[in-house]
């Protein structure tokens, strides 16, 4: 089999090592060995920890810039090192903007994995309408970024390229479920976590038994720091009886979600994707989760609806599973069937196929792109 070879590109601060990365370097470390065919680079401005993956280290350009630019003169180096078939830039439009500007034999796509219009490069409607002017592809997680992405865009159409999980790195789960409800993220307000905190403290003295914890920091790091907001939810958590348990590398939070009983994603903010509740179906945990942002496309029927402004009700939903074991096995099955649809081996596949439609076509894209 004939191989190309692809470069994908991440976000200057995305850190791409085990314990020291966000959801966009573990795509990518998942997706980079599960494409027959293709050889993936992937291209970053921090040191790797993953050693299975090529990965190169952008060295910032020399030139007097904001560190983006000097990042993406790093980048740009690195590409004419490589020579790539095509180049993906993930989240980040001035970089794909850049090199597609100084590389126009090259096809350059960008993936989004947040709201666009909160990003330099695409935050009005005129500024969006010129990605498609010059960018080969513009794939997006979920069909509410696509939305959020053509707002205001008369021509101009994307592909929606969804997140993705290996099912094969999920641990399996005990006879029986520990019963904890856990919550597992940034403590962040965004994230709804105090929601959270309110709703277990409620539900809690009508669980005799159980317990709930709280995984995670401010940042995706060991050494994240100690907030204002998570300086003020530490007593409200300990009144509520929530073990806040800090920061764990992503393996030890699958583990806990393979675990644990039911999951909490109560965000408040609209979730891009939302791959902590995609980790927690694949688990098997009973998901109670938001409907904001792209959550109900990753979610569909097999997680029970909360709203971090109703704790209330977040609450009793906490006390239905929790108190019926026949309906936490319903929702076990469902989360896992519908994590399966995002299972590696089918996005490697999608991405696959999408390349190949950009590189046959690619001489007509610099007017007609997708």
């Amino acid at each position: 089999m004939h191989t190309q070879n692809a470069a994908m590109v991440l976000p200057p601060r995305e850190g791409f090592a085990p314990g020291g990365t966000g959801a966009i370097g573990l795509l990518l470390e998942r997706l980079a060995g599960a494409m027959p065919g293709w050889h993936n680079t992937v291209i970053g401005m921090e040191p790797s920890g993953f050693g299975h993956v090529d990965y190169r280290q952008a060295k910032l350009s020399w030139l007097p810039a904001q560190q983006w630019r000097r990042y993406a003169g790093g980048v740009l180096a690195e590409m004419r090192r490589l020579k790539p078939a095509i180049i993906e830039v993930h989240n980040r439009p001035d970089v794909a903007l850049f090199l597609a500007q100084r590389l126009p034999s090259t096809p350059v796509c960008l993936v989004l994995n947040n709201d666009p219009q909160g990003m330099r490069a695409a935050r009005t409607p005129a500024e969006r309408t010129a990605l498609f002017a010059t960018l080969a592809l513009v794939a997006n997680s979920t069909d509410w970024l696509r939305r959020r992405l053509l707002e205001g865009v008369s021509q101009g159409s994307a592909v929606v390229f969804p997140n993705c999980l290996d099912l094969r790195t999920v641990p399996s789960s005990p006879s029986e479920r520990d019963k904890v409800i856990l919550f597992a993220g940034r403590v962040v307000a965004d994230k709804g976590v105090d929601a959270f905190v309110e709703a277990a403290g409620i539900a809690l003295p009508r669980l005799p038994g159980w317990r709930a914890e709280i995984i995670g920091g401010d940042r995706f790091r060991a050494d994240s720091p100690e907030t204002d907001f998570t300086r003020a939810l530490r007593p409200r958590a300990a009144a509520a009886g929530v073990a806040m348990l800090g920061y764990r590398p992503h393996d030890q939070v699958l583990a806990a979600m393979s675990r644990a009983a039911v999951v909490v994603v109560p965000s408040r903010w609209p979730e891009p994707f939302g791959l902590t509740a995609l980790e927690a179906l694949a688990a098997g945990a009973t998901l109670l989760c938001s409907q904001t942002g792209g959550l109900p496309e990753v979610c569909g029927d097999a997680a029970v609806p909360v709203s971090a402004e109703d704790p209330s009700g977040m609450a009793e939903a906490m006390v239905r599973v929790g108190s019926d074991a026949s309906l936490r096995a319903n929702y076990e099955a469902a989360g896992r069937a519908r994590a399966a649809l995002f299972d590696v081996s089918i996005a490697g596949a999608t991405l696959s196929a999408l390349r190949a439609d950009v590189l046959s076509t690619w001489p007509r894209r610099t007017s007609r792109p997708i």
